[in-house]
């Protein structure tokens, strides 16, 4: 068994108002240079509220520690932001009382409570902690000393230890439910748990609470591989995929140097190598992407099709590492939009959409679970040698249930703008529609050879979503002369018009503004093969 990659330690502490450390014999002397507060996102919140929280000037420097957020303005609410700060050993009135925490001033406006001062800090503390630690100040204090408690980790769990993160329970949630949402071991994480047992379960209201006490819980998360037996990932049955040594690898790449490495991502990077008489691209990932790698993982092990890339194998040992086949000819981005590439004729382009069609027809339809993308675009189709078209990059992938398929699932929003249809980028809504509409972008791209996001000028702001530049051109007197001007002109002209309108009603039916009014992936393939069938 592979151990999991994700590690996370429960401690709960306090009574009515958290227990200091030296009241439960364990007094702290020195505090900690980092430490984590995982901030409940509610409709009322944004970055620069946080920030200014914990004495943060700029909400930029939230985002190093948050790299799922991927646009500022667009955070789903019940998501939880990670915000740094300095953990101290502070002292209660009582000098006896000793404990580790953060501490930040706090105005509170005429009338408001400890209650309010909590409820802003997302219940981080609480109104019984404010009361302990602001002594005779209720009710005529304008600035209050918010603490957020903290624990600088137990090197008797793991010499390995790492970043705590403060995590008030909401309601609904469970010791268990953070553990599945997090992909840790269950059975680990009660070894720091004082006292507090897996069958333990909040009450409503703003936070979780349990009478008379109100818990937090302190999570540690690190990588951890537990020596022996590493046949398979916790969770995760690898039917095909072959377990590499980091040495293995190592020396593949000679020790992963900037010789070898091909690429440049949001999770790591990509380095070429021979493993075994096979080439090869193993993709190096960062430690905060074990979500993506347990996602692409999960997928590639159980999903075997002509148009997904194939994941050779997997290797945890000092990182987190995948191995695929190593596709050749590049990505279609690069075709499109790079120099130094062979011009891609029409019939190809149309062949290259009809593969991508199908690799995403396969895990929309005929997977069990099904899964949704969420990155479709230019870059994450990769071209063979024949020029055929692989789907890549399923580190974003998400769970979709069978018979629900038309429903639409609240998530963070994460993916690649351009390709973002209105309901995922405004509420974070997922359904398969979301691969639809960023697959017609791509059909745009083909028909046009511009990017997703066309700027005009060296201006950033200066810039039009190809989407709307195809949205204009139909809505003219004459579309199909207004969409001759979109065609790519390195085709030269060498296409068949009524083949380049029939694609471009492909893509426009594709990114319908309402998800009900797309097609299906299925519909897609249907008439893309009717298409090619004449090309």
């Amino acid at each position: 068994m592979l151990p999991p990659l994700l590690l996370l330690v429960v401690a709960a502490a306090t009574a009515t108002a958290p227990v200091p450390a030296e009241a439960s014999g364990d007094g702290c002397s020195v505090g900690c240079p980092l430490a984590l507060a995982a901030y409940y996102f509610s409709a009322e919140s944004n970055l620069s509220f946080i920030a200014s929280l914990f004495g943060i000037r700029d909400y930029s420097a939230l985002l190093p520690y948050n790299p799922s957020i991927t646009n500022p303005n667009y955070i789903v609410t019940g998501d939880r932001v990670s915000v740094p700060f300095r953990c101290s050993c502070l002292s209660l009135p009582s000098p006896a009382a000793k404990f580790l925490a953060g501490s930040f001033p706090h105005a509170l406006s005429r009338g408001e409570t400890y209650a309010d001062a909590a409820a802003d800090f997302a219940n981080l503390t609480t109104p019984a902690w404010l009361q302990a630690t602001n002594p005779g100040q209720a009710g005529t204090a304008r600035t209050v000393n918010v603490t957020v408690n903290f624990s600088c980790g137990d090197e008797r769990v793991s010499k390995r230890y790492g970043l705590f993160l403060t995590y008030p329970l909401w309601e609904g949630e469970t010791l268990a439910s953070v553990a599945r949402g997090t992909g840790s071991r269950r059975r680990r994480r009660w070894s720091c748990s004082g006292g507090t047992t897996p069958g333990w379960t909040g009450s409503p209201g703003r936070g979780l609470s349990l009478s008379p006490s109100e818990y937090f819980v302190f999570m540690y998360m690190s990588l951890y591989v537990f020596p022996g037996n590493t046949s398979q990932v916790e969770g995760i049955k690898v039917d095909r995929s072959i377990e590499f040594s980091y040495e293995e690898l190592s020396n593949a790449t000679l020790g992963f140097s900037m010789h070898h490495q091909i690429g440049q991502g949001g999770f790591g990077s990509v380095y070429y190598a021979e493993l075994r008489g096979e080439k090869a691209a193993i993709k190096k990932m960062d430690a905060q992407a074990s979500q993506e790698f347990l996602a692409e993982l999960k997928i590639l092990t159980h999903v075997h099709h002509s148009n997904l890339v194939r994941l050779i194998g997997y290797c945890v040992e000092h990182c987190l590492f995948l191995v695929y086949e190593f596709i050749e000819n590049g990505n279609l981005s690069q075709h499109l939009h790079g120099t130094g590439y062979e011009r891609l004729s029409w019939a190809t382009r149309v062949r290259i959409a009809l593969d991508s069609a199908r690799g995403l027809e396969y895990i929309h339809e005929h997977t069990v679970p099904v899964y949704v993308h969420r990155d479709i675009k230019s870059a994450n189709i990769l071209i063979d040698k024949d020029f055929r078209a692989k789907v890549a990059d399923f580190g974003l992938s998400k769970l979709a249930e069978i018979g629900s398929m038309s429903q639409s699932l609240p998530t963070r929003v994460v993916g690649t703008f351009g390709y973002m249809p209105p309901e995922y980028a405004r509420y974070g809504e997922v359904s398969p529609k979301v691969d639809v509409y960023a697959f017609g972008i791509v059909l745009y791209e083909l028909l046009s050879g511009k990017e997703a996001i066309v700027k005009s000028s060296e201006s950033t702001y200066d810039a039009k979503g190809l989407f709307y530049m195809f949205e204009d051109a139909f809505d003219m007197p004459d579309p199909k002369e207004a969409l001759q001007d979109l065609i790519d002109p390195r085709l030269e002209g060498d296409y068949p018009m009524d083949s380049v309108l029939k694609i471009a009603y492909i893509a426009k039916s594709c990114t319908q503004e309402e998800p009900s009014m797309r097609p299906t992936m299925r519909s897609v393939v249907v008439a893309i093969m009717a298409l090619s069938s004449k090309e």
